[in-house]
């Protein structure tokens, strides 16, 4: 299964792998060697788009006692920050990096009221940048919880990230696991959770959006 933000991408993927493909092997007849690792490299190229808009299925155990993964990924950052966005005092962050190869699907990591929607426009810095958290094009989301109170995470636009979709809109009611948006090409999800949430994963370990449990109560 392929998320819907894919579907333009991969159908002009398609399109022009089968032109390269037409026209080199009309133009290359007498170097089929050459042909060979052309057809290869449109090959690979269309793995990699295909890979990166995949949305396998998953399976949540809902609850309002732990905040699941947002995003497939690395944990690169647990710590304790002063968030000045909106809490505005501090928060334990807890911030997953995404490669190109990881599902870049974003999913409620708690189910909820949504409180805060905001997109801030920004640089394109790598996305394990310490600055980039404040600095990249990013959107801030806030859910209210009735175990956790409010939870902010973070889209974070990366290098190669170029476009971030949100779904959350001001007064929606969300469901733990469910889409919440697409980050494209690479980027990174950091939570603020409650100061006595108890963290539940480590640093460097990769996790599973809307499976691995990130943090309880």
């Amino acid at each position: 299964m392929f998320h819907k933000e894919g579907r333009v991408i991969i159908i002009a993927t398609f399109i022009l792998a089968f032109v390269a493909v037409d026209i080199t092997y009309f133009l290359l007849k007498s170097l089929p060697w050459l042909q060979y690792i052309i057809y290869a490299i449109v090959a690979f190229f269309l793995y990699i788009i295909l890979q990166f808009f995949r949305n396998p299925k998953r399976n949540t155990k809902i609850s309002d006692n732990h905040v699941v993964s947002p995003v497939d990924g690395k944990v690169v950052v647990i710590e304790e920050v002063y968030e000045p966005e909106y809490f505005q005092d501090k928060r334990l962050q807890v911030s997953i990096f995404m490669s190109p190869l990881n599902v870049h699907v974003t999913r409620y990591g708690l189910s909820g009221l949504v409180k805060y929607s905001k997109y801030h426009p920004g640089k394109y810095l790598v996305a394990w940048h310490p600055k980039a958290s404040e600095e990249n094009e990013r959107t801030s989301i806030v859910v209210e919880n009735k175990t956790f109170g409010e939870v902010l995470y973070r889209q974070v636009a990366g290098a190669l990230a170029k476009r971030i979709v949100n779904y959350a809109q001001e007064g929606e009611k969300v469901e733990q696991g469910t889409d919440a948006g697409f980050i494209k090409f690479g980027s990174r999800v950091d939570l603020y959770l409650p100061l006595n949430a108890k963290i539940n994963v480590s640093l460097e370990q990769k996790v599973k959006g809307a499976e691995d449990i990130i943090a309880s109560l």
